[in-house]
């Protein structure tokens, strides 16, 4: 094994000498550093990681069989390598249209910290608002982890945000209002939308669907949800797989805040309530379930 190893480094340096250009060489190698850069940012946080890390993984594989003269498994490794590019297409194609939009409205997006603010008080507006009226909702504030993979359904906007939009998406009258609202970059870019459930099989007492769905998506993400519920108009935020309940209009200012100042997950003056483990043999919930009360 040391031996193949060493004469492949020997025969890849040998050809690198040969024809070596330093201007050339050295920015062949800057660009590619920074799409690999750029592409490691892009999945950061995704399931796309853990494909990845399997398909490094088959690939040492690969070269192991190779070294150690095991013909059947090279066999059947050559001829799935072989295919890897169609099998990167069909499984990162979220991430691929991904990348394609975020090339197209520039890589480097930011939201400066007043826009944040603002954003942050039309949802506090639009929750109480909400619960006054008894109106079920559900928002979720995307942060670092991309949510795009892990939602389905609903509809594709592009809005901006303001607390008449999210309270009329949220109305009964409205062919949304039954799924959450997700905010990503600063934009409303999708409402209705069908969240995963947490599996835990015990919740405190009064939790419903809506409920269940926003701890399941802070299972899954970094992500931040503004919970309003029909049944007891009451005010939630659950980040973590935690839950902060009974919130009025200023501790949900200051919990948001607190929770989203410096980009990391930090725990909120308001004590979280701590929620039962996840049960690994509770059964899955049946697809295309909506988020309810």
């Amino acid at each position: 094994m040391i031996e193949y190893l060493w004469a492949a480094l020997r025969e890849f340096f040998s050809e690198l000498a040969w024809g070596f250009d330093p201007l050339r060489d050295t920015l062949d190698i800057v660009l590619v550093a920074f799409g690999v850069y750029w592409l490691l940012l892009l999945i950061r946080g995704t399931r796309a990681v853990q494909i990845l890390i399997g398909l490094m993984i088959l690939a040492g594989t690969s070269l192991a069989s190779q070294a150690f003269g095991l013909g059947t498994l090279q066999w059947i490794l050559d001829n799935f390598v072989g295919s890897a590019v169609l099998i990167i297409i069909v499984l990162f194609q979220q991430d691929i249209r991904r990348a394609l939009a975020r090339v197209g409205r520039g890589v480097f997006r930011s939201v400066s910290p007043t826009e944040t603010s603002q954003i942050l008080e039309d949802v506090v507006r639009a929750a109480q608002a909400l619960a006054k009226r008894r109106v079920g909702a559900l928002i979720v504030l995307e942060r670092e982890t991309r949510l795009d993979d892990l939602i389905e359904a609903g509809a594709s906007l592009d809005a901006a945000v303001s607390r008449d939009l999210l309270i009329s998406l949220f109305l009964p009258l409205s062919p949304l209002h039954d799924g959450a609202a997700v905010i990503q970059d600063g934009r409303l870019t999708w409402a209705g939308c069908v969240l995963p459930l947490t599996l835990r099989e015990k919740l405190p007492e009064g939790l419903g669907t809506r409920h269940r769905a926003a701890v399941g998506i802070t299972e899954e993400s970094d992500a931040v949800v503004v919970v309003v519920s029909e049944e007891t108009s009451t005010i939630s935020v659950v980040y973590g797989g935690e839950m902060v309940r009974d919130l009025d209009g200023p501790r949900l200012r200051e919990t948001l805040r607190e929770i989203l100042s410096g980009g990391k997950l930090e725990r909120p003056a308001a004590a979280a309530e701590a929620l039962p483990p996840v049960q690994s043999a509770a059964p899955p919930v049946a697809p295309g379930t909506r988020p309810g009360v």
